[in-house]
């Protein structure tokens, strides 16, 4: 179908184009769908004065720029499209020049209209993107990029490398997903990063995936909450339901269970570990393994405050199970008895027995880094005293 078109009116809404038409004549359009224009190239074009003196040869810059104006008529002209809209030019990909243009020729400009999104982003061929997610602009996505359904990736963040992420999970501006980690030993190994559903990743959050010599692999659970600014090193195992707050750090190799609360500013070691339901209060170092359903504070060292009675009573715990994990952290922190023995008597202590203690002891057992068992001073302790 053949339709006439007002070409100038419709070239005065292209930005940053040449200033002439570079469009003589449209010789087809299908509305929306594909547009073919012709260029007469005569002696008289004022580019060839200089381009070059006795060869005139048209620059393949606007052999683009004829193609360009095309394109910007095709999508002005579409159904739907927005009577003031305007159209820019934000890149060319894979451009071939198969001979020169010299005058006399006639350039035959055809444009088909392929997937297009209302704002621009770019993803490489091989990446699957679920049904329902949306792209914010200049957004770019690898080739081995994996994004479940629903989900919503803002503008200008980058998701690379083997990658996997979950359905429904919210990715805001300027944070970099999957990219490889910032590890010496690194030489491009194929490692990966698997996130599950329902996280949010705010802005300039940066999640690196795993070594070779780390597992190979990055893991994040569901549910979980980075604020801005949060890093996620290789190797790193992050649970479900943890909260990060703005510039939490992990070194590589940290595993961080279920429920733990990383506050603003704080950072932690390469290989150590934190328990459930911690709470890591802000601005701490974290050097050694954390304790489970305690409050860990200071960074000159770090120190234990008690049990997160607040944390573990809003996750529902009852009075009687957060009473024994307190009497459990006095054996620990308050008696003067060493720590294996501390631990023997939780054990041989019958009214303590429940699953939580249980885990708490084990948890102490098992650790390779040793736990952070340094008691609060006498004076903070007062100030965040309990009893």
């Amino acid at each position: 179908m053949t339709a006439s078109l007002n070409i100038p009116i419709l070239l005065d809404r292209f930005c940053y184009r040449y200033p002439s038409p570079l469009v003589d004549a449209v010789t087809e359009h299908d509305a929306g769908r594909r547009l073919v224009a012709i260029k007469n190239v005569t002696v008289n074009e004022e580019f060839f004065q200089g381009h070059f003196p006795g060869v005139p040869l048209m620059p393949g810059v606007l052999m683009l720029e004829s193609l360009s104006q095309v394109a910007a008529m095709l999508l002005l002209q579409r159904d739907g499209a927005p009577p003031n809209a305007r159209v820019y030019l934000r890149g060319v990909n894979d451009a071939k020049f198969r001979r020169q243009v010299v005058p006399g020729d006639r350039l035959r400009l055809e444009i088909s209209l392929g997937r297009r999104r209302t704002s621009l982003a770019r993803a490489q061929p091989g990446a699957q993107i679920g049904r329902g997610t949306t792209i914010g602009p200049h957004v770019v996505i690898g080739p081995e990029v994996r994004i479940g359904v629903n989900c919503r990736v803002g503008a200008s963040s980058v998701i690379d490398g083997w990658t996997e992420i979950g359905a429904d999970c919210e990715i805001y501006p300027f944070a970099s997903i999957g990219l490889v980690p910032q590890d010496l030993k690194f030489r491009g190994e194929r490692t990966r990063l698997i996130i599950g559903c329902r996280n949010i990743f705010r802005e300039f959050v940066t999640i690196h995936r795993g070594t070779q010599g780390g597992g190979g692999v990055t893991t994040i659970g569901d549910r979980n909450v980075f604020m801005a600014y949060v890093h996620v090193a290789h190797d790193c195992h992050v649970g479900h339901d943890t909260i990060f707050g703005n510039t939490a750090t992990l070194g590589g190799h940290v595993t961080v269970e279920d429920f733990v609360n990383v506050s603003a500013g704080s950072g932690v070691h390469q290989f150590c570990r934190l328990g459930r339901h911690a709470f890591i209060g802000g601005y701490s170092v974290v050097t050694k393994d954390a304790l489970p359903y305690a409050r860990t504070v200071g960074s000159r060292p770090a120190r234990i405050y008690g049990a997160n009675t607040i944390g573990l009573m809003r996750r529902g715990f009852t009075q009687d199970v957060v009473t024994k994990l307190k009497r459990s952290f006095r054996y620990l922190l308050q008696s003067k008895l060493n720590t294996t023995r501390a631990l023997q008597q939780i054990e041989q202590d019958r009214s303590l027995a429940c699953p939580e203690v249980q885990y708490l002891i084990d948890f102490i057992r098992t650790s390779e880094r040793g736990v952070i068992l340094r008691r609060a001073s006498r004076r903070a302790e007062e100030v965040v005293a309990e009893e």
